[in-house]
């Protein structure tokens, strides 16, 4: 098994997050990891996909403070992205 490029990583992780099928979501998370990703190394990407796993309304919910962020998703990651506010 090769392992995947960092650059394609980033790539394949960056258009995931723009098409999520929810249009909040794809500019929060899409804009989010435009912003950050190439700052973001293995153990940011692994934390970054594990959270793209999750459904956009808990995603959202989290984001808001409507419900608390579950202990898999409190890292770094999810702290950028409570501080990250959408650009007009």
């Amino acid at each position: 098994m090769t392992e995947e490029p960092i650059s394609l990583r980033r790539k394949r992780i960056l258009h995931r997050s723009r098409y999520r099928g929810c249009l909040e979501c794809d500019l929060l998370l899409g804009r989010f990891v435009q912003r950050y990703i190439d700052r973001f190394g293995d153990v940011e990407l692994d934390q970054l996909e594990a959270l793209l796993e999750e459904k956009d309304q808990d995603i959202l919910a989290w984001y808001t403070g409507r419900e608390r962020v579950p202990e898999r998703h409190d890292n770094r990651i999810f702290l950028l992205l409570r501080r990250f506010e959408i650009p007009t």
